[in-house]
């Protein structure tokens, strides 16, 4: 059952078209395999919509001093008749097949989510049992990848120099903070510290505007390759 959504405020963000397409991505991946943030996303979208449809209301009735509206010869029927219009529908209807896209890590094939279909790809790079293909957006210090844990793999005890975004696309992992199963949305930035683990394997979509920075023992010696894994 997934347990962690974006926030409320990034969900906002995400309706008004506000998100880096890295992030936008993220959150209509996990939108699709979580109700809850579908019914809020629905209703921000509704409350854009009303709020947008007022605005342009109200603007057909600004009026300075030297212009007065003559409200008797406002047709307000026919006015909203043009509002509420629906366009003609042309009888010809379009059908387009979505090619699934899949993607192979270490002999695992796995459907990636439509949101993911046209989005181009490196290939693979691998540090023992992790795994990484970036996802190549041009958003400049934005890193977007998808990186697969093999069973009883993990990425060492580390905090954040930016954000991290992880989301569960296939199988689970567990942290200090308790376990993470598909779909689950994960947010993190300096303040939080975790060694997340993998008993069975999984693949994530991950945003990261900065490298990792491995906080035990012998794992700080991996700092210069923190920028590999995310």
């Amino acid at each position: 059952m997934i347990s962690h959504h974006p926030s409320f405020e990034l969900i906002q963000a995400f309706v008004n078209g506000e998100l880096p397409a890295s992030l936008a991505a993220g959150i209509a991946i996990h939108a699709d395999m979580c109700p809850k943030c579908q019914h809020t996303i629905a209703q921000c979208t509704e409350q854009l919509a009303e709020a947008s449809f007022e605005e342009e209301f109200l603007d057909r009735f600004i009026v300075d001093d030297n212009a007065l509206t003559d409200l008797d010869s406002i047709n307000f029927d026919h006015m909203i008749d043009d509002i509420v219009a629906t366009p003609a529908i042309d009888d010809t209807s379009i059908e387009t097949g979505i090619i699934n896209k899949t993607i192979n890590f270490k002999g695992m094939n796995y459907t990636l989510p439509k949101a993911l279909t046209n989005m181009n790809f490196s290939s693979s790079s691998q540090i023992g049992k992790l795994s990484r293909s970036r996802i190549n957006l041009n958003e400049g210090d934005f890193h977007t990848s998808l990186l697969h844990i093999e069973p009883g793999g993990g990425v060492p005890k580390h905090t954040h120099k930016g954000f991290e975004l992880t989301l569960l696309l296939a199988g689970s992992f567990h942290d200090e903070s308790g376990e993470y199963v598909k779909g689950d949305f994960i947010m993190l930035d300096g303040s939080d510290k975790h060694h997340p683990v993998s008993t069975n394997g999984c693949l994530c979509y991950t945003v990261a505007n900065d490298a990792l920075h491995f906080t035990q023992g012998l794992n700080k010696l991996l700092n210069p390759l923190g920028s590999f894994i995310y």
